[in-house]
């Protein structure tokens, strides 16, 4: 499978997304690893931009805190350029800004900054406007759980937003919360930015519970909810501590399987997007 399309003779055009949900433990790191590695195993090229100061997407790829010099929080800060913090991974076509501690203090740093929530968007609009610079067939940005100025900067850089939602009893009203951000956001910040759409994860087909989220997710927002769902495994829950993502650590268990089948419903939903 190819790149998104672009004029001829030029580099392919990234669609750019962020992951985003405020509750923690919801898969979301999770989905930014396995579904970056998924799709550069179908033949697109991925860069991972980490803005959660945990760094867990980071950790989750294999990329020692020792060895993140140039991280997010440079890049924010207008110390680094995009292109100095992007590192390799083990995925081959699949890329990583990693992220650091420092993230904690960036509200800080950039308190008095009048662009503080377009530090992002101003780091990717250079990047990309570098022709030097290779593209990127998809950016993916994995937010902090919390909205927060990291989160804006994310949502303000981003043409969609991509939600992991866990299969428990109170996801839909986090759900509407976000939702809620995103709409306030579109209004007075980026325009442009829309729902790519929800991703259900942790399902577990032995629970009524699970079963009955998805139901209730599909009938408030229909068409949003992927028809892929990532289920509970454990597998994919051993994997980061491995610095690998699923794919690499176990690609038959059903959470691999789960994700190479996100990455081809993703590629889809695009084209037709772009066929629109």
């Amino acid at each position: 499978m190819t790149a998104l399309s672009s004029p001829a003779g030029l580099p392919p055009t990234p669609r750019i997304m962020c992951l985003a949900n405020q509750k923690g433990g919801v898969g979301k790191t999770t989905t930014a690893i396995n579904l970056g590695t998924a799709l550069a195993a179908i033949g697109e090229t991925v860069l991972l931009v980490d803005l959660d100061p945990q760094g867990n997407a980071s950790t989750g790829l294999g990329i020692d805190r020792a060895a993140r010099t140039t991280t997010s929080f440079g890049v924010l800060l207008g110390e680094a350029r995009l292109a100095e913090a992007i590192c390799e991974t083990a995925v081959p076509g699949f890329h990583l800004v990693p992220a650091s501690m420092d993230l904690l203090g960036v509200e800080v740093e950039l308190s008095d900054h009048e662009r503080r929530i377009h530090r992002l968007a101003d780091a990717l609009a250079e990047y990309m406007g570098d022709s030097a610079n290779s593209r990127f067939s998809y950016i993916f940005i994995d937010c902090p759980p919390s909205l927060n100025m990291l989160t804006l900067n994310a949502m303000v850089a981003a043409q969609s937003v991509l939600v992991p939602l866990q299969c428990e009893f109170f996801a839909l009203e986090g759900l509407s919360q976000l939702l809620s951000t995103i709409e306030q956001v579109k209004g007075s910040l980026n325009p442009a930015l829309d729902i790519q759409g929800i991703v259900l994860t942790m399902f577990d087909a032995r629970n009524n519970l699970s079963a009955q989220v998805d139901a209730d997710v599909r009938s408030h927002f229909d068409g949003l909810v992927y028809d892929t769902v990532i289920p509970r495994n454990v597998r994919v829950s051993e994997a980061p501590s491995f610095g690998k993502p699923a794919l690499l650590y176990d690609h038959k268990c059903s959470g691999s399987l789960a994700y190479m089948q996100l990455a081809g419903e993703l590629v889809r939903r695009e084209r037709a997007r772009q066929a629109a």
